[in-house]
């Protein structure tokens, strides 16, 4: 009798081999129900440790543990059977020295099972990325506006818009893309630069407010499902306004609670009937 085989994950190879051959498609996850529902349709999946803003209220990434980071890595490892699946290291994890990096990073991908990590810088970084894939650990690189570094470049703003800049970016991106990363997140930068890195660079370009020009796309979920209102970053499209449906079903929950017409008998445990 012949068993079905399991289709098996994508790999962080499958997503370097993307490159020139169509847009990777990557979403942010932190739970495990949220993962399940993105998972057919994407191809990469990043635990970001932008959850500390998005489900924890903080004021920027700084603040995220490795804690925090594994938990979460396992809550979305939990709902995959397609996407591959990267961690990011937070602030403080990998910065001090390479073997401080693989250290923390050997740890991520052990207690989580994810297909690799994310960190964040250019050429001062490049060294650490070459120490941990040589080692095999996956890196995926990030350049641009670096949310990490916010309290160092004087807050969230689109990048490249002058030369020293935009150079700047450009050896950041090429040396992270020389270093062994199979792909990187570019954030916050105008479009030119953005096309500029993506066709000299070798690896997949994933955008962030990087323009159409990457070789992939990444939002933070809530934001692409429209679950905040009170700030639209300009590269973020709603393909969907949760906020007022959760809003309105809220409202109707409290309302019948109220009145009491929830729960109803449908809802409700009753004694059996005994036989007679």
């Amino acid at each position: 009798m012949s068993m079905a085989v399991r289709k098996k994950r994508l790999t962080t190879a499958d997503i370097t081999a993307l490159k020139g051959v169509r847009p990777v498609v990557s979403l942010t996850a932190y739970t495990t129900p949220i993962a399940k529902l993105l998972d057919p349709h994407c191809d990469l999946l990043l635990v970001g440790d932008s959850l500390g803003m998005v489900l924890y209220g903080l004021p920027n990434t700084i603040p995220v543990t490795m804690e925090m980071m594994i938990a979460h890595g396992q809550a979305v490892m939990r709902g995959v059977e397609n996407a591959c699946v990267i961690v990011d290291m937070p602030f403080g994890s990998y910065q001090e020295g390479p073997e401080q990096a693989f250290r923390n990073a050997a740890r991520l991908m052990k207690e989580t099972g994810c297909d690799g990590v994310k960190l964040e810088g250019g050429a001062e970084m490049a060294e650490t990325i070459s120490f941990l894939t040589l080692r095999g650990i996956p890196v995926m690189g990030h350049v641009g506006l670096m949310p990490q570094q916010v309290n160092a470049s004087g807050g969230y703003r689109s990048l490249g818009r002058t030369t020293a800049e935009a150079e700047k970016i450009k050896r950041d991106a090429l040396a992270v893309g020389h270093s062994g990363a199979f792909s990187m997140v570019v954030e916050g930068t105008i479009e030119p630069l953005a096309r500029e890195i993506s066709d000299d660079c070798p690896i997949p370009t994933i955008g962030i407010g990087a323009s159409p020009a990457c070789d992939g796309q990444v939002l933070v979920v809530d934001d692409m499902l429209g679950v905040f209102t009170d700030f639209k970053p300009r590269f973020v499209k709603h393909f969907a306004s949760l906020a007022p449906v959760i809003s309105r079903a809220v409202e109707d929950y409290a309302a019948e609670v109220k009145a009491r017409s929830f729960p109803g008998p449908e809802h409700t445990f009753q004694m059996k009937k005994q036989p007679l």
